[in-house]
């Protein structure tokens, strides 16, 4: 079983590997099959064609992403909903990872004609919105948002701002940390009178919209500034 999942992480690593220098659209398996020490035919003896090993691989990004976002640090809930929305919506610098964005916006836009993809992208959708909803309730009960905030809103909101921005970042090249910011401050204008959150000023200066006084916090938040990521 150590073998199998050892061969599976192998093939995994090497369809990441192919699409950053492929792309989608170009990718063959013997490009595949040629990041790894083993053969055409043994990819497909693991995996009946290119569907089959894509649906494969989305799998494992999800099992991946599934993760990363239940990994919250601590904090009050929209400390931690902040967090998380800066974890998902993480700028990349290398090229390689840059190109597998892009790779993956092609992947996503083959979900409607390849049996398979729709499912478990969705899980990725899923995920998400509950870890956004059930923060949204946190912050609730908390008594950082207002009682008549309805969590199920706030999380559609949160995906479809985050599918935008990964969207326009692959198409036209926008400032995803800039987007990102100003989902943040969407959620920070939620915060009761009187609430209090840190701000990441780090975060609020890369997207060139620093206050004068950079230790300044955000309104209605405490003096003390921390990075929640």
């Amino acid at each position: 079983m150590s073998q199998e999942r050892d061969t599976r992480t192998a093939f995994m690593e090497a369809t990441y590997r192919a699409l950053c220098t492929h792309g989608y659209a170009d990718l063959t398996m013997q490009d595949i099959a040629d990041e790894t020490d083993k053969s055409k035919a043994a990819l497909h003896y693991h995996f009946d064609g290119k569907d089959d090993l894509f649906r494969e691989f989305l799998a494992y990004l999800h099992e991946g992403f599934a993760e990363t976002i239940a990994d919250h640090p601590e904090g009050t809930p929209v400390e931690r909903l902040v967090a998380l929305v800066r974890r998902v919506l993480d700028p990349v610098d290398d090229s390689a990872d840059q190109q597998f964005n892009t790779a993956f916006m092609e992947i996503k836009a083959q979900a409607p004609y390849r049996e398979g993809y729709r499912e478990v992208l969705r899980r990725f959708d899923a995920d998400l919105r509950t870890e956004v909803a059930d923060l949204v309730r946190e912050a609730i009960e908390n008594g950082q948002y207002d009682e008549e905030t309805d969590p199920e809103e706030i999380a559609e909101h949160v995906l479809t701002y985050i599918h935008g921005t990964w969207t326009r970042a692959a198409a036209v090249g926008a400032d995803v940390v800039a987007m990102r910011e100003h989902l943040v401050d969407d959620l920070l204008d939620l915060l009761v009178d009187g609430a209090s959150v840190p701000v990441d000023v780090d975060a609020t200066e890369d997207r060139g919209l620093a206050a004068a006084d950079p230790d300044e916090p955000h309104e209605n938040s405490s003096e003390d500034v921390v990075d929640p990521r």
